[in-house]
């Protein structure tokens, strides 16, 4: 099918059309074409980073510190030597370039998604949503298990089609080119791509600014939504002292566990939420400076030792890192995907996301930015599973996928 969509991309575009959903022909405008696409970054491109990187000015740190100060010099030193000099991006986009990608326009938009279809005709369709500074990359390790479990110890019915975008102004898609793109938009946008692919009935599933406009998405288009599973579930306090005081005291503690250490932690929502353009140039000019920015993230947000130096190489290898990177490196997306943030604080959405009806799992991993208690989600969402994971942190599908992947399958075969 690969070597297809390769030499004869109108006939391939053909045949995905017509084995998408018996919905999918019936799309008459031109502009409304889906069309193949495959991942090849230029020579030079990569060329280029290499000699950004052999030529990086890094500073110096103060003896005895770790990451407290922000990322951790040494570690950074071994991540860009290892950009430089041993991490193969060819290898990471042949593997990428193994799934099905595909670009359409919408809303103005180039949007591009991988859309795997499942051999399993009776799979769920299932919309994978991610965050900042998150990509596609971070499904990878679900994909295969997700749409063809039989082959990863599953079983057959608890199978998938997945759709998983770029979110406009991310990767591969285009950057929006006009004010407003905040999450509310994204969901129109991605509710309209499902659409388009002929799905009348679909889950979805996501975190960080995944799961915000996922449930934007399951609120404006309940009808359309089976099933919201969240690893990112946000609600306000409710303002009625009797549930407030009928939070488990281990949930209490959590919440405000991890909320004192966000307190040293928002310095990025700030910047990237008034001033992202300034941000951008050095991040879209200095692909060290990227790193630096990006795997502070990952480090603090992650459920490894915050003291160790390199306490990240017990999670993810530095190609999983770096194939994140690399993506908004290459697209020159940093500052589009930042300013989300801007779009979201100064564009409201047009109506309060209200009570989502629609039926919702809660996974909650101990290391969460920040944990929301069950009780006051109830009062925000049709709870009907949560799940206290063990472990992991906000990179849930990259750092412990297993667990992610269960809670999945667990709760989507109940609503099947």
């Amino acid at each position: 099918m690969r070597l297809i969509a390769r030499q004869f991309p109108f006939v391939f575009c053909i045949i995905m059309l017509l084995t998408t959903s018996p919905n999918a022909m019936t799309q008459s405008n031109a502009s409304d074409a889906i069309t193949p696409f495959v991942i090849q970054i230029p020579d030079a491109d990569i060329v280029d980073l290499k000699h950004r990187l052999q030529n990086a000015r890094l500073p110096a740190q103060i003896p005895g510190t770790a990451w407290e100060y922000g990322t951790n010099a040494e570690y950074l030193r071994e991540l860009v030597e290892y950009w430089a000099n041993d991490f193969d991006w060819r290898a990471q986009e042949r593997e990428l370039n193994e799934f099905d990608h595909f670009k359409t326009a919408i809303d103005g938009v180039p949007i591009h998604f991988i859309h795997q279809r499942s051999t399993h005709a009776d799979a769920i369709p299932l919309l994978l949503t991610h965050g900042w500074p998150g990509s596609i990359v971070e499904f990878r390790k679900i994909i295969g298990p997700l749409t063809q479990p039989e082959l990863y110890g599953g079983n057959a019915e608890d199978a998938f089609h997945l759709v998983i975008p770029s979110l406009p102004g991310f990767g591969f898609s285009g950057e929006p080119q006009e004010r407003g793109y905040n999450p509310e938009r994204m969901a129109h946008v991605l509710a309209a791509l499902m659409q388009r692919l002929g799905y009348e009935k679909y889950g979805a599933q996501g975190g960080d600014w995944g799961a915000i406009i996922n449930r934007i998405h399951a609120a404006r288009y309940g009808d359309r939504l089976i099933g919201l599973h969240s690893n990112f579930v946000l609600a306000s306090a409710p303002t009625d002292p009797a549930i407030l005081a009928a939070v488990p005291e281990p949930e209490t503690q959590a919440r405000e566990s991890r909320a004192q250490f966000m307190r040293n932690e928002v310095g990025y929502q700030q910047i990237q939420g008034t001033k992202p353009q300034t941000l951008g140039v050095a991040l879209n000019d200095s692909p060290a400076g990227l790193a630096s920015w990006i795997v502070e993230k990952f480090h603090g947000w992650s459920d490894i030792d915050q003291n160790s130096v390199d306490g990240l190489d017990a999670k993810f290898t530095k190609d999983e890192i770096l194939t994140d990177i690399s993506v908004y490196w290459f697209t020159a997306s940093i500052t589009s995907s930042a300013r989300i943030y801007y779009e979201s604080r100064n564009f409201p959405q047009d109506e309060p996301t209200g009570y989502v009806s629609v039926p919702t799992a809660g996974a909650v991993f101990p290391a969460e930015i920040y944990i929301t208690p069950r009780l006051w989600a109830e009062q925000q969402y049709n709870i009907v599973r949560w799940t206290q994971m063990p472990q992991g942190g906000h990179f849930a599908a990259m750092e412990e996928p297993e667990l992610l992947l269960e809670d999945v399958r667990a709760f989507f075969r109940t609503l099947r």
